[in-house]
This record gives structure tokens, sequence and C-alpha cells, in this order.
């Protein structure tokens, strides 16, 4: 038998609540990507391309357009 992984341990040894709160996704993260998924990932780096982070003096954090004038991608 293959050893369990914690995520595979933390669902046996929490079934008695999932019959209560409903069933966990199983599947595995370990596969590989589908064309239509690179696409999509393709798709949403470019998007966050034309944002930019600033941070105040206070610590917090907004976003605004690098080029404002660049309405392509909204």
């Amino acid at each position: 038998m293959a050893k369990e992984n914690a995520a595979e341990r933390f669902m046996r040894a929490t079934g008695k609540l999932r019959a209560v709160f409903g069933p966990a996704n199983r599947s595995s993260i370990g596969h590989e990507m589908t064309e239509q998924n690179r696409r999509l990932l393709e798709v949403r780096q470019a998007e966050t391309q034309q944002w930019e982070t600033v941070h105040r003096p206070d610590g917090s954090t907004y976003v605004v357009p690098r080029n404002p004038e660049d309405k392509s991608l909204r």
C-alpha cells in the first residue's frame, strides 16, 4: 500500500464529519495541465500584468493600472 499523504490521512480521520458536512474533493492535484487550463493561465497572467501594486506609508496596499489609457483587457 502506498504511503498516505497528509490530505488523505486528514480525510480518513474526519470521515464522520464529512458525513454531516459533505464530502471533500479527493482528486489528485499532481496531474498534467490540460491545454484549456494552460490557455486560461496565460490569459490570467496577461491580465495581472496590467496592474501595479502601490504601497502606502501606513502599510496598506492597493492596485492601480500601469497604463490608465490601455483598456484592452478591461
